[in-house]
């Protein structure tokens, strides 16, 4: 059913999602893109399923979106880019509206898209050493269709510390700007995500369905009008010259035209 993720339950309905590109860092290519899509309508949709677990396969729990996918982009039509930029923040929204917890467990590095992915999770728990940072702007890109997660999530003013100038920070730095809940070491994960997990299994699950949903209407709004915002900002930027350059810089190997 799947090819780059893939998923597991166990016997309390606790599911697991799996990006599943280690050799890619699990990079958000147009086909993942479309899997997680589909993965969290089914997971909504299954009464048996209470809680679902976002995590990665290998050392990168996802290194943003595929630049080989975002090259294709730049050089499409219109109608092409708006469809792919399309895909790529309604799957955003599909997690984000999942009627079930999402709860990450961010097992390696989490950059451009990936905090994007780790925003949309009602709580995230990562490591402490993992690598994080919205990174579009040193590829001359934005983080446009992630943006209003991160800024749910952040909020104004943290995420003005980190949303433009590509810098990487690490978990405990994470949990003060809001992205994690948590950074523990390595050996320390399954049981701090467990522990998160296990609340929810003694809670109705209409009621947690509900309780989201409530949050998600109460909370910053993320409608159509903000999403197509988004869509327009990124397509704006495939359809500038630095989107160009700094991909093309980052496939062969070299600097950037504006780095000094």
């Amino acid at each position: 059913m799947f090819e780059t993720i893939a998923i597991e339950t166990d016997g309390r309905g606790v599911a697991t999602l799996t990006l599943n590109r280690p050799d890619k860092h699990n990079a958000l290519s147009a086909q993942m893109i479309d899997e997680v899509t589909r993965a969290a309508g089914m997971l909504g949709a299954d009464d048996a399923v209470r809680v679902v677990v976002l995590t990665g396969a290998g050392r990168s729990f996802c290194a943003g979106g595929d630049l080989g996918w975002m090259q294709q982009q730049i050089a499409a039509d219109g109608p092409t880019r708006r469809r792919e930029a399309a895909k790529l923040a309604y799957m955003l929204q599909a997690l984000n509206t999942m009627p079930k917890p999402l709860i990450g467990k961010i097992q390696g590095a989490a950059l451009g898209g990936g905090i994007g992915m780790v925003c949309v999770c009602d709580i995230a728990i990562g490591v402490e050493g993992a690598k994080f940072g919205l990174t579009e702007t040193k590829l001359g890109l934005i983080p446009a269709t992630i943006g209003p997660y991160v800024l749910a999530r952040m909020g104004e003013a943290r995420a003005r510390r980190v949303f433009m100038n590509a810098r990487i920070f690490q978990g405990a730095e994470a949990v003060t700007l809001g992205i994690l809940a948590r950074a523990v070491a390595v050996q320390e994960l399954d049981a701090a995500v467990e522990a998160e997990v296990v609340p929810y299994l003694a809670c109705g699950p209409k009621s947690v369905a509900a309780a989201k949903a409530l949050a998600r209407q109460f909370g910053p709004v993320i409608d159509a009008a903000a999403i197509d915002a988004s869509i327009d900002a990124l397509i704006a930027c495939w359809d500038g010259a630095e989107s160009a350059e700094g991909i093309a810089a980052f496939f062969e190997k070299r600097a950037a035209a504006w780095v000094v």
